[in-house]
């Protein structure tokens, strides 16, 4: 880490305690908003050809302006597709996806999500990209398959719990249990466990739901639609370790592709995943 990114963090830090002591409703807020916030920020990136080539779509959701993208096939089979990238990252790294499920006849969707990219805000949770998902599928649908990596794969696994029409899942590396993500933040960020039980009772409030629920583990065992379960031994952010409790229930609507060595982002640029991931959709 460079010493301008420690610095910065350090300085972070010691802000959150000292507002802690004058106010933890006020530590809790902030403490929650920087878990939600990109850590990247919003960078501009070049788009990838074919963006170029696409329709583009928008809606308005908690007063913010989401932006997308839609492709149309030349020979269509009256399906529809949408792409959820995770977070920190943007719909442009997944155009390898475009031409290929085009050429299946699919029809294919994808937005940047809250906080990302080119859409609004700067700030985003798995319940506001839940609804933002179900919002896609009311007005672009009906979604017939999503795929999604990490973050965005908690967040449609949540999603599809409320998509009656939705025919496949594709969860590529998802972020599996959102205790975890909180455990690596406070780890990582050095708070104090007065801090954490605040943040937590917080995310509990906003979900009216045990943290627990927020679990791709838990909501798998909920969906009958076939669900393709993509990851990787060595994914350094949302370890294969949340992965074996799913590994071990008999369910029949999930299969499993597991890979060493493509870590959590490499996974999803893999020829051979990608080709994997094409074909599930289409079958």
């Amino acid at each position: 880490m460079k010493l301008a990114k420690r610095i910065a963090i350090g300085y972070i830090k010691t802000k959150l305690k000292a507002t802690a002591l004058v106010s933890m409703r006020r530590a809790t807020e902030k403490t929650f908003e920087l878990f939600c916030t990109p850590y990247s920020g919003k960078p501009k990136r070049k788009a990838p050809p074919i963006f170029h080539h696409a329709e583009k779509l928008s809606f308005e959701i908690k007063g913010l302006t989401v932006r997308g993208w839609k492709w149309k096939p030349e020979h269509a089979n009256g399906k529809k597709v949408l792409i959820v990238h995770g977070f920190d990252s943007c719909s442009y790294k997944f155009d390898k996806y475009i031409h290929p499920l085009n050429k299946e006849g699919f029809e294919v969707v994808a937005f940047d999500a809250i906080g990302h990219g080119i859409s609004d805000g700067k700030t985003i949770n798995a319940l506001i990209l839940k609804d933002s998902l179900l919002k896609i599928d009311e007005v672009f649908g009906p979604l017939y398959a999503i795929m999604a990596h990490s973050f965005g794969g908690l967040a449609a696994a949540l999603a599809a719990e409320q998509m009656g029409r939705l025919q496949r899942l594709v969860l590529i590396a998802p972020a599996t249990e959102t205790s975890t993500a909180i455990d690596n933040f406070f780890r990582f960020m050095k708070l104090g466990d007065d801090i954490r039980k605040e943040v937590e009772r917080h995310i509990v409030m906003l979900a009216q739901q045990p943290i627990s629920h927020l679990s791709v583990n838990r909501a798998v065992k909920n969906l009958q639609l076939p669900i393709l379960w993509l990851h990787d031994e060595e994914d350094p952010i949302c370890t294969y370790e949340d992965v074996k409790p799913a590994m071990v229930e008999p369910l029949e609507h999930l299969q499993f592709h597991i890979t060493k060595g493509l870590g959590h982002s490499k996974i999803y640029r893999d020829d051979m995943v990608s080709k994997k991931i094409v074909d599930f959709i289409a079958s």
